[in-house]
């Protein structure tokens, strides 16, 4: 059932988003808008547009979600990987996404004091943030 979900999900948020979804939408809308004069503007004309969009709404915002978490979890996977891989890298940042909002800041407040300017001005490290940043 996981994976049926996974790949249902998979397909329906490629297909939303796509332009071809929004020009459907759009049309649809444009078309229910013009059929209102038909049926006289009544609640059923309305409701039908309000039911139908707060339902489609509610179930995109579960794909959209699961599209995301694996989206991260892949990401996360990816990044981890290259921590390993690579010699000079801090193994110890590895898993960090599952620490709370509190412990991510203390290491993020580490970090910057560890790569703020020293004495003099100049960087504690030649690979600061800040000269990375300036070299973009």
């Amino acid at each position: 059932m996981e994976h049926f979900f996974t790949r249902v999900a998979a397909r329906i948020a490629s297909a939303v988003g796509q332009p071809l979804a929004f020009v459907i939408a759009f049309c649809s809308i444009v078309v229910w808008g013009f059929s209102g004069p038909m049926f006289g503007f009544s609640d059923t004309w309305q409701l039908i547009v309000n039911t139908t969009t707060t339902i489609v709404t509610f179930l995109m915002v579960f794909l959209i979600q699961n599209a995301q978490n694996r989206d991260a979890a892949a990401m996360q996977a990816k990044l981890d990987e290259l921590l390993r891989a690579v010699a000079d890298a801090r193994n110890r940042y590895i898993g960090i996404e599952h620490l709370t909002e509190k412990e991510l800041e203390k290491i993020r407040s580490e970090i910057e004091e560890e790569y703020a300017p020293g004495e003099g001005g100049k960087p504690h490290h030649t690979n600061s943030i800040a000269h990375l940043i300036r070299r973009r």
